[in-house]
């Protein structure tokens, strides 16, 4: 066995991953040998793993400057990619900048230069500006989802961006959707095409939920109940709308998280972190969850608003059925309602009488101290096990940032975890603990 394939063993064994699927397998092969690669795959088959293996093998230890850098549409996906390759493990430095965050917060990062950073258009193109990145050192660009980038208007950035990287030595480029031209200032020559697009997702079934009412609250209530205690996404067109069905939903006893684009940057990220750790069940969000969200084991997710394109409906229903599992996305709709073109004729889901689902029993707790402070995963757990006198069973997922962590615990210990560890010294920092 090589080393590389050695360390890929490693990565993977870390990620709980048996083995790749074709499109990483192929993925992969094509970007350790070409210099610009177009990576075409559904929503939630493995893309961001797809590049990242094969990047983490072309990194040099020990090499100043940025290497390699990650372009996103947006902050969820640049987090979600940040966190993936730091669960990989590699011991390269990586970091991510995004709008939302302080340019000081991001400075405080970038002092010493990460081997792969990630980011957004704009807050890349500002620090180019600003001259906190060496330019000259990135040898590997990567714009993920670079369709939607171009759709929400960062074509500008990107265009500077990319005039700013004059020793580029390979180019991927990835999407979900077929048929989009990429424009002349990426400067592709003759790209290489790994296209899984047509293979769809296998293990998703789409079905309908018909709403006698014009007004679908009812039935969406009912839905909620008939399918019990299952992560999903309810999706709405607009944040309104996430209003109006999070205080119905309030007044059914049915908790959830809200998940939209005018909310603030810390609150998006700690809904994403409850509906992650299993806090929240259901999360009611707009079409900025249909891409770029790190949230595994969607069982199903709901068109509460019917999308108002066929894309929109791809990357919808991409949030469950992801890699291996099975999923089912639901079109609530009224009974005279004119479905669109792109949405086929669907089988009805029978709704049962059922009761409201039961709320989780976990619930999250903030730690204020993270990476930046020397602390671990296994520093957090074992103060929680000793001095919090938790059982393993206990705490759930643990999320590490730079600057602080979020852990689930069982809601019943929520009283007793504080009242032992808040406060209390971890590693070098006292170190508060409360529950978010």
């Amino acid at each position: 066995m090589s080393k590389n394939t050695k360390k890929q063993a490693a990565i993977l064994q870390k990620l709980g991953i048996e083995q790749l699927n074709a499109m990483q397998e192929e993925a992969q092969l094509a970007i350790h040998t070409c210099a610009e690669v177009v990576l075409l795959s559904p929503t939630g088959t493995g893309k961001t793993l797809a590049f990242l293996l094969p990047i983490f093998h072309e990194l040099v230890h020990g090499k100043e400057g940025v290497q390699a850098l990650i372009i996103t549409p947006s902050r969820e996906l640049a987090i979600q990619i940040e966190q993936v390759a730091r669960e990989m493990g590699t011991g390269f430095k990586i970091n991510a900048v995004y709008g939302g965050r302080t340019v000081s917060k991001d400075k405080l990062d970038l002092k010493h230069e990460p081997s792969l950073l990630v980011g957004t258009p704009g807050r890349i193109a500002h620090h180019f500006r600003i001259k906190t990145i060496s330019k000259e050192t990135i040898k590997l660009l990567v714009l993920d989802e670079f369709d939607k980038s171009l759709e929400i208007g960062f074509e500008e950035q990107m265009t500077e961006i990319l005039e700013n990287l004059p020793y580029l030595e390979k180019k991927i480029l990835t999407s979900a959707t077929q048929g989009v031209e990429i424009p002349s200032f990426v400067g592709l020559t003759q790209p290489l095409y790994v296209d899984y697009l047509e293979d769809g997702v296998q293990q998703l079934l789409v079905k309908a939920i018909v709403s006698p009412e014009k007004d679908k609250l009812q039935t969406l209530g009912k839905a909620l109940c008939h399918l019990g205690n299952q992560p999903g996404i309810i999706f709405c067109n607009y944040k309104d709308s996430i209003q109006r069905v999070s205080d119905f939903l309030s007044e059914q006893n049915i908790p959830h998280g809200t998940f939209y684009g005018g909310m603030e940057q810390r609150d998006r990220e700690r809904a994403l972190i409850k509906f992650r750790n299993g806090t929240h069940q259901l999360l009611i969000a707009t079409d900025l969850a249909a891409r770029g969200i790190n949230v595994p084991e969607i069982k199903f997710i709901i068109h509460y608003h019917l999308p108002h394109r066929a894309e929109e409906f791809t990357h919808r229903n991409g949030r469950t059925a992801r890699m291996h599992s099975d999923g089912t996305a639901f079109v609530l709709h009224w009974a005279e309602e004119d479905l669109p073109d792109f949405i086929p004729e669907l089988e009805a889901e029978i709704i049962e009488e059922a009761p409201v689902p039961k709320p989780s029993p976990w619930t999250t707790v903030f730690v204020s101290g993270g990476r930046r402070d020397k602390i671990s995963k296994g520093d957090i757990a074992g103060l929680f096990f000793k001095q919090g006198e938790l059982k393993h069973k206990e705490v759930g997922t643990i999320e590490l940032k730079n600057d602080c962590a979020f852990v689930a615990i069982q809601k019943n210990k929520i009283q007793q975890l504080i009242r032992y560890v808040d406060n209390t010294r971890l590693k070098k920092k006292k170190v508060r603990v409360t529950e978010i």
